[in-house]
């Protein structure tokens, strides 16, 4: 059971704490079928006093339709590892009487947002959740079939012709998620990122001394801007990505998988261990990997970071990254002393809204299917 979210206080500002994902999915292959029409019926009126009475053969009911719905509660797609088929309900077969058919229930599959649904034998892009959205109909139901009462005519009192229902549509769908937050947070193996969002968010991220430690995308909310925001300040959804290393979007290590998560992303901070041996050229590194995965990720707004400043021997090392990057916005932090952790939350948030006036995030219908 995921345990409740609660509130610390750390300097006056509040910061909310979420727990990260304990079974993180980001693919799925379901089949859906939206359900079948119900026939129409062939009867006629049995009154006492009407001997002859005419069609009274009501039409069969609608089948129900396949409706994806964002639910903003949803982080992951482990929702669908227990269930990969979803069908509507058939429509109910016209009764005597002019009685129409029940209509078929829709199946609603629920989605995080940042979801994607593609053909899972062509890979052609259906629909992109990428913003809030309405609900989307990708399969309507089959029409039900018309019942005798529509036959009759000046030569045909009694129509013994019924239509039957049209059948539903079945497609088999996989489903991506990429995450969306508004930073996303870039670094090599153990250059902090976890303690980072542990630290703001208390999402509770697996932290060791060895590398690869993050293995899924870790989320946390971060409430900043309290002080200047009578409403309370604003959440910025952070995201830990695993680890990346050189090479990793040709393949190599665990980041290649994940690199598609820092697209939705508003705006990237990149963190660089100041105690590792190369952290004059991580962020050369870092920033050409992204560039390989996808020219647009170097254009998104950024912040370098220097972590572990509480060392002795990384303080010379942060002025030395702010000099070779005098274009960049630098800053130094320590996860463990304390040290830049309120004023990068300002600058988070400050980064935040930047990112947004400059690319504002909007839902992405691709098709649908009739």
């Amino acid at each position: 059971m995921p345990r409740l979210a609660r509130q610390r206080r750390i300097c006056g500002a509040v910061f909310m704490v979420h727990y990260g994902m304990e079974k993180f999915a980001d693919e799925a292959v379901i089949e859906v079928s939206s359900g079948s029409g119900g026939n129409g019926c062939v009867a006629f009126r049995r009154e006492k006093y009407v001997p002859r009475g005419g069609p009274s053969g009501g039409d069969g009911g609608r089948g129900g339709d396949v409706v994806f719905t964002i639910r903003r509660n949803l982080r992951t797609l482990s929702h669908l590892r227990y269930r990969r088929v979803f069908r509507a309900e058939n429509g109910r077969d016209g009764e005597g009487g002019g009685r129409c058919g029940k209509n078929g229930g829709p199946v609603i599959i629920p989605l995080p947002p940042g979801a994607l649904i593609r053909d899972a034998e062509t890979g052609t892009l259906i629909r992109d959740f990428s913003g809030a959205g309405e609900d989307f109909v990708f399969l309507k139901g089959g029409n039900g079939g018309w019942g005798n009462i529509h036959f009759k005519s000046a030569v045909n009192q009694a129509p013994r012709k019924a239509l039957p229902g049209k059948s539903g549509r079945t497609a088999l769908l996989t489903v991506e998620l990429q995450i969306m937050a508004d930073i996303g947070l870039v670094g090599f193996p153990n250059a902090g990122k976890s303690s980072l969002l542990d630290r703001f968010t208390n999402a509770r991220p697996k932290i060791a001394p060895y590398p690869f430690t993050t293995k899924i995308p870790n989320l946390g909310v971060l409430t900043a801007g309290a002080a200047r925001d009578e409403a309370g300040g604003r959440d910025i959804i952070l995201a830990d990505i695993p680890g990346l290393i050189e090479g990793a979007s040709a393949g190599a290590g665990l980041g290649i998988r994940f690199l598609k998560h820092i697209s939705r992303t508003a705006a990237l901070a990149f963190l660089i261990d100041l105690s590792g041996d190369n952290y004059l050229e991580a962020f050369d590194v870092l920033l050409g990997e992204l560039e390989a995965f996808s020219p647009a990720l170097p254009k998104k707004k950024r912040l370098l970071l220097g972590t572990k400043t509480d060392l002795s021997e990384t303080r010379g090392r942060l002025a030395e990254l702010a000099a070779k990057y005098p274009a960049e916005r630098v800053r130094g932090i320590s996860v463990f002393s304390g040290e830049g952790i309120m004023e990068l939350a300002e600058e988070i948030l400050r980064l935040t809204e930047a990112a947004e006036k400059e690319a504002p995030l909007t839902a992405s219908p691709v098709s649908s299917l009739p």
